[in-house]
Order: C-alpha cells, then structure tokens, then sequence
C-alpha cells in the first residue's frame, strides 16, 4: 500500500498532536484524581461531598458532551477559551474523576494493619498517608492507570470534534483531499496502536520495578 509522502506528514502531525493531548490532560488529571482520592476519604463531610460531586458529574455524563459543553455554551456566559486549553481541561477533568476512583480504591485495599502501626508509632494522617499508606496504594493503582493514558490516548479523537487538528481530525481531512478511505483509516489505526505500545510496556515495567521494592525483606 503506497500512499504519498504528505499523507504521512499529515498523520504524523495529527499524531504529535495527539500525544502532546494526551500528556497535557494526564498531567492535569492524575494529580486530580490523586487529590480528589483522597479528598473522598476525609474526615470532613463538606470535603467528601464536594469531590464526590465533582466525580459524579464527570463520570456520570458523555465526554463528548462536556466538550461540547465547555467549546459551546461556555462563550454564551462570557467564558471563550482556546480550543486547546477547552480539551486539556475537559479531558483531564473527566480522567481525574474516574482516576479518584482507582486511588480511593486502591488506598481502601492496604491492610487496616499498615495504618495502626503507623499510629502506633506516633505517625500523623498525613504523614502515614504519605510514607506508608500511598507506596503500597500506588502499586495498586498503576495497572488502572496505565488502562487509563491508553484510554486517553484513544479519547484524544473526540477533539476532532472541536477543531483540534489530533490524529482522526487529520484523517478525515486526508479523506476529503486523498480519498482511499480504506488505506487512511488503516493508516490512522496503525498509528493508534503504534503510540499506545509504549504506554502499555512502560506501565508493566513500572509495575513490576516498584512491586519489587515493596517485597523486598518477605519471607515467600
């Protein structure tokens, strides 16, 4: 399958665009959800309901539409953003709320043990959160989030949507020009799978690293 070299270019562009997405609103969404995570263990009522709030209404409702939300309705109330920062946020938005879920779960399945000992000896929360309880919920927390970059990855085609010229929005325009609706969109899911690889070897080589430090001095 011979295609010209602009057809390349193009999807090559569409895909630099993609990942420098899916970097930008992982960055903004992990530490959301590490932080809303958390936050929905508090000790303060208010503190968990707002969070809880915040990962009801991103989880419960369409990605799709909340960018909608945010490129169409937002200029109507006076609030015009670039297109770029509206996916950022929207997609980071929605991955810290499904992320908050992967840390409050993954910090509720480390022994009840580990945080008594931590008091035991005179350890603050936060302090035993921080040195105890997260390194032994981070393991936990790794393979959902490595499912979660690829998801987000992938979800970077919606944007096409909102005039960001990612990888799919490349793709249709090739299709408009070039045609060969067959050779372009194998071109386009070559490419989905070539940059998710990466992701998916690097969060299993991270896992096993880090899991190997924390059996370290246990007797099999």
């Amino acid at each position: 399958m011979l295609v010209p070299p602009y057809v390349l270019a193009w999807l090559v562009a569409g895909a630099e665009v993609t990942i420098k997405m899916t970097l930008m609103s992982a960055g903004l969404g992990f530490p959301l959800g590490i932080v809303a995570g958390i936050a929905r263990l508090s000790r303060w009522r208010l503190v968990r309901l707002v969070t809880g709030v915040y990962v009801q209404i991103f989880r419960g409702t369409s990605l799709l539409m909340q960018l909608f939300y945010f490129y169409f309705v937002f200029p109507f109330l006076g609030l015009k953003f670039d297109a770029t920062v509206i996916g950022v946020v929207a997609l980071g938005l929605c991955l810290g709320a499904y992320a908050s879920e992967v840390v409050r779960g993954a910090i509720l399945s480390v022994d009840p043990g580990q945080r008594d000992a931590a008091i035991a000896l005179n350890m603050k929360s936060w302090t035993a959160m921080r040195w105890v309880i997260l390194p032994q919920a981070f393991v936990a927390m790794l393979p959902p989030f490595g499912n979660q970059v690829i998801e987000q990855l992938k979800a970077t085609s919606l944007l096409s949507l909102i005039t960001i010229s990612e990888l799919a929005f490349a793709g249709k325009k090739l299709l408009q020009t070039y045609g060969q609706l067959s050779s372009i969109y194998f071109l386009v899911l070559v490419m989905y799978f070539v940059m998710n690889m990466p992701l998916s070897l690097f969060s299993r080589w991270l896992e096993r690293r880090l899991s190997k430090g924390l059996h370290l001095g246990r007797v099999e």
